[in-house]
């Protein structure tokens, strides 16, 4: 039987960053984006809020070049693509989910991810309104793990979850393999298993089985 590898990417791939972070650097809003961020972690912002803002901080300047500059200068994980294909050539799948927007989270397609799962934030350049019902959730995790094994034709006793904070805590409880990866209080109780560090061959490495 395969296994289907759930990746957060916020604080998981993305080390000690967001996607959210990494566009507002581009745009020199960092202090902004901070501001929202804290918001954020205290529970202050639901998901759909901290989107709308965020939103608002770009829509003036946002563009796709900045948001390719925005990925391609982000601090990664180093061994993604590496670890992504072992389990592509193992006959396993893996898949991303993040309540990041969408535009960003899907570039991780090209670097070897089966699927790439985002919140619908509006298109870039940013001319709408958040729809708060894109925006995504960590009980919308568990949907979306449900739909990909339904795809895959697994269950979620065949799932690993890799994540670092609150929004991977309904996934962490939902399947029995689970990596905190440089994870906060959130969810370090909740793992099988927990890594710290920056190379994400190192977090696959807890959990590959077989040579």
């Amino acid at each position: 039987m395969g296994k289907l590898h759930l990746f957060d990417m916020d604080g998981t791939l993305l080390y000690g960053s967001a996607a959210a972070i990494e566009i507002s650097r581009q745009l020199g809003l960092e202090r902004e984006i901070d501001e929202l961020e804290r918001g954020f972690a205290a529970g202050e912002l639901t998901p759909p809020q901290f989107a709308q803002l965020a939103c608002d901080l770009w829509a003036a300047e946002l563009t796709e070049p900045q948001v390719a500059a925005a990925f391609e200068s982000a601090p990664w994980l180093a061994g993604i693509q590496e670890v992504w294909a072992d389990i592509r050539a193992r006959g396993e799948r893996c898949a991303v989910i993040s309540l990041s927007p969408s535009f960003f989270v899907e570039r991780l397609l090209a670097w070897g991810a089966d699927a790439a799962h985002g919140s619908r934030w509006p298109a870039v350049p940013i001319r709408e309104r958040v729809e708060p019902a894109g925006i995504l959730s960590s009980a919308a995790k568990v949907r979306i793990a449900n739909e990909l094994c339904a795809r895959y034709g697994l269950t979620r006793a065949d799932c690993v979850a890799y994540g670092d904070s609150m929004s991977d805590t309904d996934l962490f409880a939902a399947v029995p393999a689970s990596v905190a990866v440089n994870a906060d209080h959130h969810v370090s109780d909740l793992a099988s298993y927990a890594y710290a560090g920056r190379d994400l061959r190192e977090a696959y490495e807890l959990v590959r089985t077989g040579p």
